[in-house]
């Protein structure tokens, strides 16, 4: 939001995105009404409205940044951190352990197919997102490569992108089938790959 927003404003607007999530996630974008959200946060509509002006694209805009911003936050720190194979291993537990935690409600997509991506202010958050984490698993590449863990042919971004589109098939998959190994697979794969590389 453009105007500043006092400390319990940010927390009243927060407590509002966050029951917009549950309530997209439990009934999807189509199903969830304002006054869904209303009643699930316990918010009049003076107030919903006070925060979201322009109504439920503004608050579904904010939804979008929230699932997105739980994509990365959620592989911290590993994510920030891929300087050595053990620390690797460690990204890819976490985002076993999450994937698995999180079942259904996958915050990717909850963006992509519940709030959708031919919306151009979404598509720029799904783009930041995938953009963001190629970026760093990218720099973990390199920052391997620099220590002659991978081999100094093996171009950074090209493998961080097939990395990426190998986890994103693992949970696609896993979505579908209620099963984790999958993504395990992919993930180990990639892994070992970059590894052998050396």
């Amino acid at each position: 939001m453009e105007r500043t927003l006092t400390e319990k404003g940010l927390a009243t607007r927060k407590r509002i995105i966050e029951g917009a999530v549950t309530e997209v996630r439990t009934r999807g974008v189509a199903a969830t009404t304002l006054d869904d959200i209303r009643n699930a946060t316990g918010t009049s509509k003076s107030q919903l409205f006070h925060y979201f002006p322009n109504g439920k694209s503004q608050l579904l805009l904010s939804v979008a940044r929230w699932e997105a911003d739980l994509v990365l936050s959620d592989q911290q720190p590993h994510l920030d951190e891929l300087t050595s194979w053990r620390a690797w291993r460690s990204w890819r537990d976490a985002v076993v352990q999450r994937y698995t935690e999180q079942g259904q409600n996958c915050p990717l997509s909850t963006l992509i197919s519940q709030i959708g991506s031919s919306e151009p202010e979404t598509r720029d958050i799904v783009v930041g997102l995938l953009s963001s984490w190629q970026g760093k698993l990218a720099d973990g590449i390199r920052h391997m490569r620099a220590q002659g863990e991978v081999g100094a042919d093996v171009d950074a971004d090209r493998s961080a992108a097939a990395l990426l589109a190998g986890l994103q098939g693992g949970v696609v998959v896993m979505l579908a089938t209620g099963s984790v190994s999958t993504l395990e697979i992919a993930l180990d794969n990639a892994i070992e790959q970059l590894r052998a590389s050396a």
